[in-house]
């Protein structure tokens, strides 16, 4: 066979590795593996170094077989048929799956989780720690944005930090519609939410801390991300303006994700993380810290 059709019958088997297989066919060729044994036992060589370097695939395994642990459909304990399970029927009569069908969710539920803007770093404590002149100029652009995507925003709930306060009340003035109501509220504020792994040495809460923060922040998330309530009607959508731990930590448990790998997404300030949350319990991330709406030199991270 000659050294063009080897190299098209190797590539053309090999693929991915065709690197690897021409690199040993070049070595055979050579003598590298043994001594010259003819046309036929270079050809059988070939081949041989070829079924080594390709994985080995049959139709039952051509998916990769699923790791860690399976979707928990009921991750936020409001699964119809799990709540259902252990009630006393009221009569005789009553139909259970109607009744089931009756307290299923038929809404869904957008979260935009917003991180606030750009703040004094230097303040000594949290009021003084203000927007500076570019984080009001970064909630400006966040809450156009906003704007710009058309959607009917039911609610907009915010930490009670001083940073995340002042740009829920700047993207505020941009909403479209008579007025979106604000909640404030502590369970939001930043904190140390579970010690990261990998760990960091530029910041080390002590053990205090994470157990403190970390209840705190996981209330909050068994507050605000949830499906939504049977007797929700329509899809909503639902803007938390709050902080960077935060918003990792919740985009880690919404997923299901092990929480202790949130430090190992970043967030630019201003920026909108969405998420999904369908009727069946499934979750979606429809984008994670997009700031692509404001100009390069207007990104920061502090």
């Amino acid at each position: 066979m000659s050294y063009r059709k080897t190299l098209k019958l190797i590539c053309g088997f090999a693929g991915g590795s065709a690197v690897v297989v021409l690199a040993a066919a070049a070595a055979d060729s050579r003598g590298y593996f043994g001594e010259q044994r003819g046309e036929a036992a270079s050809r059988w060589s070939r081949f041989t170094v070829l079924q080594a370097a390709q994985p080995a695939w049959t139709p039952a395994s051509h998916t990769p077989a699923p790791t860690g642990h399976s979707w928990d459909f009921n991750w936020d304990k409001r699964d119809p048929s799990a709540l259902s399970n252990g009630k006393k029927k009221e009569t005789a009569t009553e139909d259970p799956s109607s009744e089931q069908d009756n307290g299923k969710p038929k809404a869904t539920r957008n979260i935009l989780l917003i991180r606030h803007s750009q703040y004094n770093l230097s303040g000594n404590s949290d009021k003084e720690r203000i927007l500076t002149p570019l984080g009001r100029e970064q909630a400006e652009l966040t809450g156009q944005r906003l704007a710009a995507l058309g959607l009917k925003y039911d609610i907009l709930i915010h930490s009670s930090m001083a940073r995340a306060t002042e740009t829920a009340n700047i993207i505020s003035k941009h909403l479209p519609g008579p007025g979106v109501d604000l909640l404030s509220c502590d369970l939001l504020r930043e904190g140390a939410p579970i010690e990261p792994v990998p760990p960091v040495t530029h910041w080390k809460p002590d053990a205090v801390q994470y157990h403190e923060d970390g209840a705190r922040i996981e209330a909050a998330f068994r507050r605000y991300i949830h499906r939504a309530d049977p007797k929700q009607k329509e899809d909503s959508f639902e803007i938390i303006v709050c902080h960077a731990n935060v918003i990792r930590y919740f985009v880690c448990r919404a997923l299901q994700f092990p929480p202790e790998g949130w430090l190992r997404m970043g967030l630019n300030n201003g920026s909108i993380t969405w998420l999904t949350i369908r009727p069946s319990g499934r979750v979606a991330l429809r984008t994670l810290g997009d700031s692509g709406f404001m100009p390069p030199d207007k990104l920061t991270r502090t």
